[in-house]
């Protein structure tokens, strides 16, 4: 009988090679759920703007699952027990933390299932997994939901300085070409230590943690939230919507998809639906991109058609950015400007001109705190003695408004 060998090394471009910890987590990637992430990208229609920017939540929950091996392995040396299954489960615990992200990863959040966050859908998912490996993935799921008794292995999968975000900042700065996202990863996690069954960061890695944070900043304004990015997003989320509304079976669309268009799912239903969870597994990019394409040539309604159109040919909508809230009269005159131009109705005038505003912070008190290890054996937060966060006012994020609308439209409003 031939036996499989599951020790596998995967060469990753941003660290090297990688090798799966055990036969578990070989087994876990091989699940249908987890190989669904190949199909859904990062930094979800992003690669319209940063035409690299093609990578998946496949590769980063295995670069988060690889750092986290790192972190594991220097808290261990710096004198911190770690059992196998406790390696083994933080491993897990970081593979599946995307695992319940939809098409498009972020754009789309709440969008195919109203108020339910991709995180809730993880936790489904792995609470299948574990029913399907028979218990072997409990642990992990108790580290993901913070119900284990060493709390530092959640901070390492769940803070303002977990692995997640480590890759994903250099992962996406590697792919987008932004070099303002490169960060120090083995700089930080070799400053890392746990006191009290609590993660701190070493005083000497105090800089690296600043530089960790405007990069994040900057990541956030240049990349995540570039103008063109919300746009594109915002197009796809109405002509979802649009879809949704004037939805039939004659609708061009896979069998997942015209499940999500035709039941309401929220966050009040959602377990009401015995087959959601499996029909959710069903959906990545090619369900919409496939069903966008075929809209934008033969869709029957003229405003699916045209939204659809727009986003396949790559034509945005004007994005106008302003520091304060636009007047109830710039709104009220361009949604007439609109409506006038494009003859549409009072209801269809929503899918054309989109109000909305975004937030950007660079750290927040109260939601995983990154603790600093002063030289005497203190322990303080990071805003109180960080002059650089303590300059940027962290209590007060940046917030922006922003309009978008049609570019052809003729107006002076703005």
């Amino acid at each position: 009988m031939r036996i499989l060998n599951k020790k596998k090394i995967i060469n990753d471009p941003v660290y090297g090679f990688i090798n799966l910890p055990n036969d578990l987590s070989y087994d876990i990637i091989q699940h249908p759920y987890f190989q669904r992430l190949r199909r859904i990208k990062q930094l979800g229609l992003t690669y319209l703007v940063y035409p690299s920017a093609e990578h998946s939540r496949f590769s980063h929950a295995l670069g988060a699952m690889f750092l986290m091996g790192e972190a594991l392995r220097i808290l261990e040396y710096k004198g911190n027990p770690i059992t196998e299954e406790e390696k083994s489960s933080a491993q897990l615990a970081i593979l599946l933390h995307d695992i319940g992200h939809g098409p498009f990863s972020h754009a789309l959040e709440y969008s195919l299932v109203d108020g339910i966050s991709h995180e809730y859908l993880s936790m489904q998912f792995m609470r299948k997994l574990n029913e399907d490996f028979s218990g072997k993935i409990q642990l992990a799921l108790d580290i993901f939901n913070n119900q284990y008794s060493k709390r530092f292995l959640h901070n390492l999968v769940s803070s303002q300085l977990d692995v997640d975000r480590l890759d994903y900042l250099r992962r996406d700065s590697f792919f987008t070409g932004v070099s303002e996202g490169v960060i120090g990863t083995q700089r930080i996690l070799k400053m890392l230590n746990v006191v009290d069954d609590e993660l701190v960061v070493e005083h000497k890695g105090i800089y690296s943690i600043e530089n960790f944070l405007n990069s994040r900043r900057i990541m956030y304004w240049q990349v995540y939230l570039h103008k063109t990015v919300i746009s594109a997003e915002h197009l796809l989320v109405n002509l979802l919507k649009r879809a949704r509304k004037i939805h039939t079976p004659e609708l061009f669309a896979s069998p997942a998809l015209h499940y999500f268009l035709k039941n309401n799912l929220n966050a009040e239903n959602f377990h009401l639906y015995n087959d959601a969870l499996d029909q959710f597994a069903q959906l990545d990019d090619t369900d919409l991109i496939s069903a966008t394409k075929v809209w934008s040539q033969e869709a029957k309604d003229p405003i699916l058609k045209d939204l659809s159109h727009r986003l396949i040919n790559r034509n945005f909508f004007r994005l106008v950015f302003s520091n304060q809230e636009f007047s109830a009269e710039k709104i009220n005159s361009l949604r007439n400007i609109v409506k006038k131009q494009l003859n549409l109705s009072e209801e269809d005038v929503d899918y054309y001109v989109i109000i909305d505003k975004t937030s950007n912070y660079i750290y927040s008190y109260g939601t995983g705190n990154i603790n600093i290890l002063l030289n005497n054996g203190n322990i303080v937060d990071l805003g109180n003695i960080s002059e650089q966060i303590t300059s940027e006012k962290i209590d007060n994020p940046t917030t922006r408004h922003f309009i978008c609308f049609p570019k052809e439209i003729n107006q002076d409003l703005f």
